[in-house]
């Protein structure tokens, strides 16, 4: 299992802090913890989607939004996103926060409970992929993604799927505010 000992931080349905856990053992007894899911549009409005490597220690092998983790404990939620999208994705561009939901899902021997914070961002080159991290990516519109994962689910990491149900509507409705 490839995973580096570091701490997530625990919080209440609120979005709350009240305490800290080492990551696996969050995920090992479901606590719910503080997470980030970062999506990069361009400028024609597709998303950025990357295939999460197969070493990861849940969902390898699956298309995700263009990247998520944990921010440290007594870090800026934001300043982690951005430093995270750099390694993964070797993409440097500011994110603003978007929305944030709680998820609770299986995955594998581990369960994800996370009080998810989203964040989109703008770029329109070519990501430069950490390969230990990210095995492909690729950019899509997003109304081929909502088709693909509707009749592809599997192919697809399961907090990507709920995000794009719950909120793909309101995914079009931002980009293009931001693009008219």
């Amino acid at each position: 299992m490839n995973i580096k000992k570091n701490y997530v931080i625990i919080v209440n349905k609120k979005g709350k802090e009240i305490g800290k856990v080492e990551k696996l053992r969050a995920h090992q007894e479901g606590r719910l913890h503080r997470a980030f899911s970062v999506f990069i549009f361009n400028k024609k409005g597709e998303l950025l989607l990357q295939k999460r490597a197969q070493g990861k220690y849940h969902s390898g092998g699956l298309w995700s939004n263009t990247c998520c983790s944990h921010p440290q404990p007594g870090l800026d939620i934001k300043n982690e996103a951005e430093k995270r999208l750099k390694e993964e994705m070797g993409i440097k561009t500011g994110l603003r926060e978007v929305f944030s939901f709680i998820y609770k899902a299986r995955v594998g021997k581990l369960i994800e409970y996370e009080f998810d914070h989203v964040f989109f961002g703008r770029f329109d080159g070519q990501p430069q992929i950490d390969k230990e991290e990210v095995e492909d990516w690729r950019w899509i519109p997003l109304d081929k993604l909502e088709k693909d994962i509707r009749k592809n689910p599997k192919r697809y990491t399961f907090w990507l799927k709920k995000i794009i149900k719950k909120n793909g509507y309101q995914f079009k409705a931002l980009l293009k505010a931001r693009q008219g």
